[in-house]
């Protein structure tokens, strides 16, 4: 028996995921590199995406408490060099410069780095530009970021530079597989109102003034893909599923009634046998008689009533709801509680093992992505302006810059869902040693130096009132000194 060809069957038969029978019929699985299938689909995915935000309240749901749990009010950074007065003074023109950040003036670098994380996880990614400033327009570093949408950088532009350079999805890459360049649009191409700006010419722009922010999910990964593709068309089914039970409820409230009587023949007309007066007709000439609460209708002879009788919601439909909701809910990586808001089931105990499975997962994209691709090259940008227009002056630079680029970025801390026993154990963590006191104020997105500045101010203005609270540190006790001992 020749064992070659009958290794493999067994191998093959031995997953039913790779099955060929009546089951996996029709399962299309199309071969290929994520890029090459993922690239044709973009256009319509991020359509889709952007329409589930606009009309869905569950995709709008799901996009909203991402961003906000993945920013919060900002993701902050605290230096790292040794320095406290070059640490105070970095801290304070970064304080400035954030106001300024925006190029289009419509919030500060805090506020753009949400917008990002929208645009991210709607579309699938997003970028932005480094627009450096003349030191003449006044700002306190003269830097600026433009974010821009993902059609600024066509799906479709795939060709060889004159250097021999290869372009992907307008991007270009050198020899070595590196991102020299981006290929892009000097207006969005979507925008009707832009089309005298020649929004069909395409611009290179070196990649060290361009970011491209998404969530890579496979080494070479070309473009983002928008959150909500695995759930995009359960959603849309669930919607108009949804649409249908609301209608059917708005007949099932229509109560109404309807008499059948025999036509006369050349007859006066039907008189209402209550009022004596004429049936009213409505302008289809259909008539029309009044119900109105504990009324008795005496009908004439030869009629008869009726009632409709609409259908229910029915008696599954709060389940299925609550199933095609949680599976939704899983595609997107929230909580099912988060995502509706339906907290009626669960407890407090429940809750905080979700909560904290939910974080790790937000805490690995801060990091991985926001971080990374944004906060780390924006930082170095920042600051190598900063030292080229004279708004700071760090010694030896050239030299130590590394140094000076160290930076520890601080996310929102998430709130506490048992106030006292949460502070309790990070106490009792500090005095038992398991963690600095730096490090848990980190963990609540706050710098332990610039708290002990205001504690220190607080103690301070204490003092000279006179005025003496629970919190007010006691004064330092000196050293005591060997002739005491």
């Amino acid at each position: 028996m020749d064992r070659t060809r009958v290794v493999p069957k067994r191998i093959r038969n031995s997953y039913e995921g790779a099955g060929t029978g009546r089951r996996a019929k029709g399962w299309d699985a199309p071969e290929g590199a994520l890029n090459a299938i993922a690239l044709p689909a973009l256009p319509q995915l991020r359509k889709r995406s952007r329409a589930a935000v606009r009309n869905d309240p569950y995709a709008f749901s799901a996009i909203s408490k991402r961003v906000s749990n993945i920013i919060g009010t900002g993701i902050t950074p605290r230096a790292s060099i040794k320095d406290a007065a070059i640490r105070r003074e970095l801290r304070q023109l970064w304080e400035d410069w954030t106001d300024e950040a925006d190029a289009d003036g419509l919030a500060d670098f805090y506020g753009q780095q949400a917008i990002i994380a929208r645009m991210v996880e709607e579309s699938g990614e997003c970028f932005v530009r480094l627009r450096y400033r003349r030191p003449e327009d006044g700002f306190a570093v003269p830097l600026q970021l433009q974010v821009l949408a993902a059609e600024y950088v066509p799906l479709d532009r795939n060709f060889r530079t004159r250097s021999g350079n290869p372009v992907r999805a307008g991007i270009e890459f050198n020899a070595i597989g590196q991102r020299v360049a981006y290929w892009m649009y000097s207006s969005h191409p979507g925008d009707a109102l832009s089309g005298s700006l020649g929004y069909n010419v395409l611009n290179r722009v070196p990649a060290d003034q361009v970011l491209h922010i998404f969530e890579p999910t496979e080494g070479g990964q070309l473009r983002g893909i928008p959150r909500l593709t695995p759930v995009l068309l359960r959603l849309k089914s669930l919607d108009n599923y949804d649409d249908a039970v609301l209608f059917r409820q708005e007949v099932a409230n229509l109560f109404a009634g309807f008499i059948t009587r025999k036509a006369a023949e050349n007859g006066p007309p039907a008189l209402d046998p209550i009022t004596g007066q004429p049936i009213v007709a409505d302008r289809d000439g259909a008539p029309l008689v009044g119900l109105e609460p504990g009324s008795m209708q005496e009908l004439m002879e030869g009629e008869e009533v009726t009632f409709s009788d609409p259908p229910d919601a029915g008696g599954t439909y709060v389940d299925f709801m609550r199933q095609q909701l949680q599976a939704s809910a899983v595609g997107v990586d929230l909580p099912y509680e988060l995502l509706t808001g339906d907290m009626g089931d669960i407890s407090d105990r429940v809750l905080r093992v979700l909560l904290n499975d939910f974080r790790r997962r937000i805490e690995q994209l801060q990091f991985g992505v926001y971080v990374f691709q944004l906060c780390r090259p924006v930082r170095q940008a920042w600051m190598d302006a900063a030292v080229l227009s004279g708004s700071i002056i760090l010694p030896g630079y050239a030299q130590r810059r590394r140094e000076y680029l160290r930076t520890r970025w601080i996310p929102q801390g998430h709130p506490y869902i048992h106030p006292v026993q949460d502070v309790d154990g990070k106490l009792k963590e500090i005095n038992g040693g398991l963690a600095s006191r730096s490090e848990v104020v980190l963990r609540t997105g706050y710098d332990a130096e610039q708290i002990d500045e205001e504690n220190a101010q607080d103690a301070e203005r204490a003092a000279s009132h006179g005025l003496t609270y629970d919190s007010t540190p006691s004064p330092a006790q000196p050293a005591p000194r060997e002739e005491d001992e």
